[in-house]
């Protein structure tokens, strides 16, 4: 028997047209007729039979049976038709499967008739029994009044892909690479009605097509070879990883209309062609696999996919699976309840941080809507409806756009002017355009002398990012010979602008480019009013805190020291991407090591501090220096001390050759006692009023008269009775300073104790109150101090821990830098049971200037208070010497 069918999308629906004439049937023929092509699952066939069946009985159960196989072939105004003869022929609405009520509505919603459609699910909900139904009905009821307040979006044009690129069978899938000028697309390729034979079985399955954009747009696609159009398979979904060099796709076998099997296969690129495909086996088994797409979580490739697999949220729910080099990938993982629904999600894309993905459970304005979710590199955010004309009221997949984000496709049945099938309007899907205008923003700002209006030269003018209230320096440029300055902007951006100049008071300017629907060039005029006298610090530029001074061989902060760190705490907090070294620096008296002990703990201490007011410890590293770095007289030092030249370095021989002049011989090694900021990421220069430190350090914070000043001191002589007193470090053995002494004793107490859990800051987990249900990693030690390393050397570390949580604690992901290796055992740990995980630091590998890394450790178990996994981190730590 010949099959005579077209493609529909999300299944290859085989439909079958109209058979030869026949001498007319009894209606017991017509129906077994019909019945008989069910069972072959060739339902456009059975649809004939069972309508010259319905012809001569006007049989309200056949009625509904037409209205749900033109439903099932996407023919929505068919299926209206058939549900309103059924629907109406009844005078009670218990006396019809509420089910069908609700596919009624779902039918009139697919056609933009949203009042009908409400009117509909809510007699449907009058009655409703199941409960993931009644869920997807509220859902509807939701996305029915979106439609119909939704409107197209500006500079965004969805276009017919045009008939060189699609047929009256249904194309989808399209994917740009080589710059645009190649796309890949599965589809029959063809007009003509596709004839099923036993014996051509093999050659009429959908295949991966290629087309190539010429001077009169796309020609004539071609499929791909056999390495990658396996016979007896439909190939579909194809997608390439970001560097094209690899091709996912789909082998599906299908039974009539019923998708039965579908399993993910790559090929890589190799001299221009293709090599023979492989599975991936690890994503495949007992289910189906579909729709990959490469993306990035955690710092790390992973595929993204679609199966109905046990365990999921609905019919087809979102995974992702991470890379592991050489074909492997991790174990699946569900995106969740906020991505997947009681209903299905299909077709993800990912691209610069955001998914993309079609779904018919949240609530959209058709069937299959697209939706993007953003991630912050934690969690996903609440996925958003991108509406008209991304969206329409049938269904939309497919979404992919380009490497500059301002063309691509998606693939959608809806009625659109020059869109064909070999049916209805909207039985067959076809490729669309998707084209967004391309706006640009830049800032053109002059600056001026507020006073006499004449141009400044000399001004240093900073393009800051202002996000959630934390400011990133963008760029910064510096005019000496003329006072206009040009900066490339970002859309839907929020910006600060600051110009500084010595001896002039700063002039800022805010401004954003939300919502921008054509190019714009935004005009800034910054006027500066002369009198202020200032200081600029650049990047790796230090600068003296004056007053942060501590009694004699202590740690500890004094009153007055908190005036110049609240400056640097508003400072880190007007420019939140900056990282700044605290350093604190001993004169020669003393020996070398316990010096240099001493004043790391002081520059710790100050480090404390700004922590303990809020600033992220990673923000700023804490060095003593002992005495190894004498101070450099510079002008402000100079013009206080005259008899000290510009340049003079104040070594230890310079010092004593001031004798016998005590005074002198003092003051320098006052000079070299010093505690001195610098930046050393972030923005490139900021500006602050030279003696602002000053100023406020001879102050209390609350404003009250100041304590009498203290006098700096020398530095301690221990005699040989007294063992130098080590830093905050080594009295913990191999633990860290980052724990206030609140925590320091607690954890103690924990250790001795063994009936109490402290989490660490270190954790995703610190702060929570509630820890019932959740694993808990407490680690015997969470910093390590491997010491002294060569450059060349290789050392290890093995960080342990107990899982002291109530349930099963799962490791997905370890990630550590390029100059570590990790392995980690077991994957999954019991309650009270340990685990490990081993770091190995190539010191080859290691950034000149570093002095330390972080382990990353993400857990598969999900913290329900945010909905993202919980994270946990180690550190170690070294010295890097030759």
């Amino acid at each position: 028997m010949k099959k005579i069918i077209f493609l529909l999308a999300f299944v290859l629906n085989g439909v079958a047209m109209m058979s030869q004439p026949l001498n007319r049937p009894t209606y017991a023929m017509m129906i077994s007729m019909a019945e008989e092509q069910m069972e072959k699952l060739d339902y456009y066939r059975a649809l004939e039979w069972y309508e010259k069946a319905y012809e001569e009985s006007k049989d309200r159960e056949l009625a509904i049976l037409m209205a749900d196989l033109n439903y099932m072939l996407r023919d929505y105004r068919d299926a209206e038709r058939w549900y309103s003869r059924a629907l109406r022929k009844t005078k009670r609405d218990k006396d019809v499967p509420e089910e069908k009520r609700f596919e009624y509505a779902r039918v009139l919603k697919m056609q933009g008739k949203y009042d009908e459609a409400i009117e509909e699910f809510d007699r449907y909900l009058k009655t409703a029994t199941d409960p993931v139904r009644k869920e997807l009905a509220e859902l509807e009821k939701v996305g029915c009044e979106f439609g119909k307040v939704a409107r197209p979006q500006e500079g965004i044009n969805v276009l017919h892909a045009g008939k060189e690129v699609n047929t009256k069978n249904s194309e989808y899938s399209a994917w740009l690479m080589n710059s645009n000028k190649e796309m890949y697309f599965a589809g029959f390729g063809t007009d003509d009605l596709i004839v099923i034979e036993e014996d051509n079985a093999d050659e009429v399955p959908t295949k991966i097509l290629k087309s190539t954009m010429g001077e009169k747009g796309w020609s004539e696609p071609t499929p791909l070879d056999e390495s990658v159009n396996r016979p007896g398979f439909h190939n579909v979904n194809v997608s390439l990883s970001p560097d094209e060099k690899r091709m996912f796709f789909n082998r599906e076998i299908l039974k009539g209309n019923v998708l039965v099997e579908s399993k993910i296969f790559m090929c890589e690129s190799s001299g221009g062609a293709w090599r023979p495909a492989v599975e991936i086996e690890s994503l495949n088994g007992n289910y189906i696999a579909k729709s990959p797409c490469v993306g990035e979580l955690f710092g790390n490739e992973v595929l993204f996919f679609v199966s109905n697999m046990e365990g999921g949220q609905g019919g087809y729910d979102l995974y992702y699976a991470t890379y592991k080099g050489n074909g492997q990938y991790g174990d699946p993982v569900n995106l969740g309840p906020k991505m997947n629904t009681v209903g299905d999600e299909d077709t993800p894309f990912y691209r610069d941080g955001i998914l993309y993905f079609s779904s018919n459970g949240h609530p959209g304005i058709g069937g299959y809507d697209i939706f993007m979710s953003t991630w912050n590199g934690v969690m996903w955010s609440k996925p958003a409806n991108m509406s008209l004309p991304y969206n329409s009221p049938a269904d939309d997949l497919y979404f992919m756009l380009d490497k500059e984000g301002y063309h691509g496709f998606l693939t959608s049945n809806r009625i659109s002017e020059g869109a064909r099938s070999l049916k209805s309007k909207t039985s067959t899907d076809d490729i669309f355009n998707v084209i967004l205008k391309k706006i640009v923003a830049d800032l053109a700002a002059s600056t001026f002398d507020l006073e006499t209006k004449d141009p400044l030269n000399g001004v240093t003018v900073e393009l800051i990012e202002v996000k959630d209230g934390v400011s990133k320096t963008i760029d910064s440029k510096t005019n000496g010979s003329g006072n206009n300055f040009e900066f490339p902007l970002e859309l839907d951006k929020s910006y600060m602008i600051i110009a500084s100049a010595e001896n002039y008071d700063n002039d800022t300017i805010t401004f954003n480019t939300v919502g921008l629907f054509d190019s714009k060039t935004f005009n800034q005029k910054l006027e500066l009013k002369p009198g202020r006298i200032t200081k600029k610090i650049v990047r790796n530029e230090p600068f003296v805190l004056e007053n942060i001074l501590y009694d004699f061989d202590d740690d500890k902060i004094l009153p007055p020291a908190e005036g110049d760190l609240q400056v640097i705490y508003d400072l880190m907090t007007q420019y939140g991407d900056m990282v700044i070294e605290l350093s604190s620096h001993t004169d020669a008296r003393g020996p070398d090591e316990y010096n240099r002990q001493l004043s790391q703990r002081r520059a710790e201490s100050a480090r404390r501090w700004l922590t303990r007011k809020g600033v992220d410890r990673t923000r700023i590293e804490a060095k003593g220096y002992g005495e190894s770095q004498p101070k450099t007289v510079d002008a402000k030092t100079n013009k206080k001390y005259p008899w000290l030249e510009v340049g003079q370095v104040l070594t230890e021989d310079f010092i004593n050759s001031l004798l016998p002049d005590s005074t002198k011989f003092e003051d320098a090694h006052r000079l070299n006692r010093r505690t001195e900021f610098k930046i050393i990421s972030g923005p490139t220069s900021i500006t602050i009023e030279e003696e602002q430190l000053i100023q406020i350090g001879n102050r209390k914070v609350d404003g009250s008269e100041p304590p009498k000043q203290q006098q700096p001191k020398e530095e301690a002589k221990p005699n040989n009775n007294r063992k130098p007193v080590p830093s905050n470090r080594n009295r913990r053995g191999n633990g860290g300073d980052s724990l206030p002494p609140q925590l320091l004793q607690l954890e103690k107490m924990t250790a001795a104790q063994g009936d109490s859990i402290v989490i660490h800051p270190m954790s995703s987990l610190y702060g929570k109150k509630d820890l019932k249900g959740l694993p808990i990693m407490q680690f015997d030690v969470r910093e390590f101090d491997m010491g002294k390393v060569k450059k060349g050397e290789v050392r290890e570390y093995t960080f342990t821990y107990t899982n002291v949580g109530e349930v099963d604690l799962e490791i997905d992901l370890v990630s550590v830098c390029e100059c570590t290796e990790k392995e980690y055992s077991p994957s999954v740990v019991k309650p009270g049971e340990k685990g490990w995980i081993k770091v190995i630091f190539d010191s080859n590998k290691a950034e000149p200037d570093s002095d330390g890394s972080d382990v990353d450790i993400y857990l598969r178990n999900i913290d329900p208070e945010i909905d993202a996994p919980i994270f946990e981190r180690v550190r170690y730590t070294y010295e890097l010497v030759n």
